[in-house]
Parts: C-alpha cells; structure tokens; sequence
C-alpha cells in the first residue's frame, strides 16, 4: 500500500505539471538529459521493516501512525483534515486517494503514449479524421 500510496501522489502531481507544462510550452517534454540533478534520479535507502514489536497496542486513532505516512515529509496535513482523528472519515479519503492516485497514474500514461504511438487509419472515418492528424497534449482539445 506504502508504494501505491507513494506513486499514486507521484502520478498525480506529474500529471498536474504536465499540463502546466503543456499549457505554457505546447509540450510536455523536455529533454531528459537536462535533468541530471533531479532528485528523482537519486537512489534513496529507505527502511521499510521498523517497528518494535514490543510496543503497546494502539488505543486511539492517529492518522499519523497509518500507511502512507513517508519520509521525506512524514504526516502531512496543511488544511487540518485529519485533526478529528475519526477513523472512519480518513479511511474514506485514504480510499479516495488511492482512486485519484490511480487515475492520475493511467491519465500520465495516457500523456505519454501518443508522443510515441499513434494508431493507424481512422478516428473518424465519416470526418476523414486520422489518428495521426490529432495534435498530443492538450491541443487534441481542439480537435
């Protein structure tokens, strides 16, 4: 769940920057050898199997001791949602992001596919429409 969790937050940034990116450029890609510095490229250790076993069980709800909550940032709550601490509620926006976090995942993949692969013939043969002919990115709007 740490790493569907981790990607899903991933993807939907990296969807959110490109169609910035898209919006202000007319493409969502630069040239990856530009990149070098980025953090993304950085191998980071990260210890996935803490915990003392000998720790009391948990009494009440604390959001800030469920799956999800990863370094560098930790338990993150800017606007206060989670400071109830009612269980059933974060579990329905956990829920939530998931869902979101998944279809960011399929809409950056979507992004990225027609740079590389369009198919052949017609998208609408009565329109003569081709494949080919739809601009990527946000420009396939206009069509």
């Amino acid at each position: 769940l740490n790493s569907e969790l981790a990607n899903g937050r991933l993807a939907m940034m990296a969807i959110i920057g490109m169609f910035f990116q898209d919006g202000l450029t007319g493409s969502a890609w630069g040239d990856w050898e530009c990149y070098t510095s980025s953090p993304l490229r950085a191998k980071v250790a990260r210890n996935y199997y803490g915990g003392d076993a000998g720790a009391p069980a948990r009494v009440s709800f604390d959001p800030a001791n469920e799956l999800g909550v990863q370094d560098p940032v930790v338990f993150w709550d800017p606007l206060g949602f989670a400071a109830d601490k009612d269980e059933a509620t974060f579990k329905r926006r956990r829920a939530v992001e998931i869902k979101h976090g998944r279809i960011s995942m399929y809409a950056t993949i979507g992004y990225i596919v027609p740079e590389y692969f369009k198919f052949p013939g017609y998208l609408s043969p009565l329109l003569g429409l081709k494949f080919a002919d739809v601009p990527n990115g946000l420009a396939a709007l206009s069509k």
